[in-house]
């Protein structure tokens, strides 16, 4: 199963070693007919993997302890997501696509009915259900799958909806995306969830403004900087705290050197005609 290891279930392996079995029965429900297993799990996932790695390590004698219930599509998808939010091997962009799916399937398309029966306020579903929409090219543009957050997705949304932004935002990903596989593929340290946003962001027109003949270099809220240009290119100033990421400055500076090159060369063209 992704996401979980001898090592993350240590704990429990051992109590249920010691105890022979897992004391707390998972819950399954029976197949349709024709099915490869007879038994679909609904909650339990820890408890099975812990008993199928003794299994394979010196107790083979130890069997997964089951109860059977007998539970609707809907039903065995409110039962699953109780256990599936504590489980620290589902990203919340899995269970974000799971809700996206359920959401239609279950619930008519209606978030608020989808809300109410998980007990969650519209607020986080709707939050939950932007990260679902995310584009496969910003998805990519992060390491890993668990690193894209909702937090993330608050602050993309609202880029994705407008037309040039969107696209402008689509571009970076795909630029990052490709880097991301050369640093995995050399073995070297990928680009931080913090620098992607940052520069994803910035592509939007969000990471930085414009004044005249300079630009502005933010991060988040806080300025951290500046662009300009002078008589023979361009300055580059920072003004930053012990705090202030790195990572995302100089991510900003790269993207605002390039936009003010272009810049520059877009009024040199056009005081040349």
């Amino acid at each position: 199963m992704p996401g979980l290891s001898a090592e993350s279930c240590r704990s429990l392996i051992e109590s249920i070693a010691q105890e022979d079995g897992n004391r707390i029965p998972v819950l399954v429900r029976h197949n349709a007919p024709g099915a490869d297993c007879p038994y679909e799990l609904l909650v339990g996932s820890w408890r099975r993997f812990c008993v199928d790695w003794l299994n394979h390590n010196g107790r083979p004698e130890i069997r997964l302890n089951a109860m059977i219930v007998d539970l609707s599509d809907e039903e065995a998808f409110r039962l699953a997501d109780i256990e599936n939010r504590e489980r620290q091997d589902i990203t919340e962009l899995d269970r974000a696509r799971s809700y996206q799916s359920a959401v239609d399937r279950f619930y008519g398309g209606v978030q608020s009915r989808m809300a109410e029966a998980l007990n969650l306020s519209n607020s986080q579903l709707s939050r939950l259900l932007s990260l679902a929409q995310m584009p496969d090219e910003v998805v990519d543009a992060f390491a890993t799958r668990e690193e894209l957050r909702v937090r993330h997705s608050e602050v993309l949304t609202p880029l994705l909806r407008r037309g040039e932004q969107r696209e402008r935002v689509l571009v970076a990903a795909r630029a990052i995306g490709h880097e991301q596989q050369r640093f995995a593929a050399a073995g070297e340290k990928m680009i931080s969830a913090a620098t992607v946003l940052s520069r994803l962001k910035h592509a939007a027109g969000e990471g930085s403004t414009s004044q005249g003949s300079e630009t502005v270099l933010l991060v988040g809220d806080a300025r951290v900087g500046r662009v300009r240009s002078v008589k023979d290119g361009l300055a580059v100033e920072l003004t930053l705290t012990p705090d202030t990421d790195l990572d995302q400055v100089l991510a900003i500076v790269r993207e605002a050197v390039l936009d003010s090159r272009s810049r520059v060369a877009r009024e040199i063209e056009a005081a040349a005609d």
